[in-house]
């Protein structure tokens, strides 16, 4: 199985903070995770970029 490393951006600030393996066959959506973005000092949604 391939997997293919993305980041994650805060929908708030657009900044990268996160990165992580995906395994893109078994999803059509972008992948949305609450998480702290040290930028805004907050919890917000981070989503899955190219």
């Amino acid at each position: 199985m391939a997997t293919k490393k993305v980041s994650l951006a805060c929908s708030v600030c657009g900044s990268r903070n996160y990165t992580t393996n995906s395994n893109a066959n078994n999803r059509t959506e972008r992948l949305e995770v609450k998480k702290f973005c040290r930028h805004c000092n907050q919890h917000t949604i981070h989503k899955e970029t190219k």
